[in-house]
């Protein structure tokens, strides 16, 4: 026979955590994301240093969010946006900009790059997951 705690242990584990797919080739940044969305948003990260890394780990992990470095080499943010769109069930997957230009968040309409958001760097670590949990409409 099951008790309560154990009946309130099953659903607590069932109950799927967000998964969301970090892309940034800065490994500080890459770190410090991890660090404050899974502390702060309980969320799981995947991280991923290159445009072609996340193509390989978006396919492979499924996950329900990407925040995406706009500025990488070989493989910018624009580029990996174009790939990843192309791909069918990845087409309606919320993408939150990053990006230390602020060039990419005013000559471009967010309509136009097909995200749901842009954070600038320098960003505000102990607020950050407040403001992808506000893009994203996920509760934290």
């Amino acid at each position: 026979m099951y008790t309560n705690s154990d009946l309130q242990s099953g659903i607590t584990n069932t109950i799927a955590k967000k998964k969301i797919l970090v892309v940034d080739d800065n490994t500080d940044i890459l770190i410090l994301l991890q660090y404050c969305l899974q502390d702060i948003g309980g969320w799981d990260v995947i991280t991923a240093s290159s445009g072609n890394e996340a193509l390989i780990k978006v396919k492979a992990e499924k996950p329900d969010a990407i925040i995406l470095d706009g500025i990488m080499p070989q493989m910018n943010g624009l580029m990996f946006l174009k790939e990843l769109r192309s791909i069918p069930e990845m087409q309606s997957l919320p993408v939150i900009l990053l990006t230390g230009s602020t060039i990419l968040t005013e000559d471009i309409p967010l309509l136009d790059l097909d995200v749901v958001g842009t954070i600038t760097k320098p960003f505000e670590p102990m607020l950050i997951t407040q403001q992808i949990a506000q893009f994203l409409g996920w509760k934290i």
